[in-house]
C-alpha cells in the first residue's frame, strides 16, 4: 500500500486555473461531512501545478490530517492533493475499498490515530502515522459481507428520505394516534 502526504504547488494562485482541461484542486472545502466519496471540485489546477502536487487516481484514498484528522473519502475523480491530505493507494490487491472505508473510520482507527498525532504542540497526522496502524485483512467475501451490513445500516442512519427520519416520522403519528385516542372526551348529554 503507498501512503504519502500531499503537496501543495506554490503560490497556489498562480497555479489555479479556468481551463476545463485543468486538473482537480481537492480542497477540505469539497467535501461534506457525511460523503464517502469526492466527486466534484470547485477548482483546477494547470498540468504545471500537478506536477509540483500529488495526483491521484478515481479509488484512491485521502485522508484530512490535520484539524478533523482522519476522516477517509474515496475519489470518484482523478485529482491533485494539497499538503493537507494524507493519500491510501495500491491497496486493491488486498481490500475492498468500501470495507478499508469502514476499517478508516472505526473508533479503534480513529482512538489510535487521535492518540498518535497527539504527541506535539499541534494534532496532526501524517504518513507515519497511518503506515503504522494494524488492519485486519479478511477474505474479500467476508469483507464484502461486512461491507452490505455496514452500507446498510450507514443508510439506515444518513439517508434523509429512510431510516432514522423516517422512524421520527412513524413515531410522531403513533404519538398522535394515542394523543388523540387518550384525549378523546365523550361528551355529557
Amino acid at each position: 500500500m503507498n501512503i504519502s502526504r500531499g503537496a501543495s504547488p506554490r503560490p497556489i494562485q498562480r497555479y489555479i486555473t479556468d481551463d476545463p482541461n485543468g486538473i482537480n484542486w481537492i480542497k477540505i472545502g469539497d467535501v461534506s461531512e457525511n460523503a464517502k466519496y469526492i466527486k466534484s471540485t470547485k477548482e483546477r489546477i494547470t498540468k504545471e501545478g500537478a506536477q509540483r502536487s500529488r495526483l491521484l487516481h478515481k479509488g484512491d484514498f485521502i485522508l484530512s490530517n490535520s484539524m478533523s484528522f482522519g476522516r477517509p473519502y474515496i475519489l470518484d475523480i482523478d485529482g491533485c492533493i494539497h499538503d493537507g491530505w494524507i493519500s491510501m493507494s495500491g491497496f486493491t490487491n488486498l481490500l475492498l475499498p468500501d470495507f478499508l472505508y469502514h476499517i478508516l473510520k472505526s473508533r479503534n482507527v480513529q482512538k489510535y490515530w487521535k492518540q498518535k498525532a497527539s504527541t506535539g504542540a499541534v494534532s496532526n497526522l501524517n504518513a507515519d502515522i497511518v503506515r503504522g496502524t494494524i488492519i485486519p485483512i479478511p477474505s474479500k467475501k467476508q469483507q464484502q459481507d461486512i461491507v452490505s451490513i455496514l452500507d446498510r445500516f450507514e443508510s439506515l442512519v444518513n439517508d434523509i428520505t429512510t431510516g432514522l427520519p423516517a422512524e421520527i416520522a412513524a413515531r410522531r403519528q403513533q404519538y398522535e394516534y394515542y394523543r388523540d385516542q387518550l384525549l378523546s372526551f365523550k361528551r355529557k348529554s
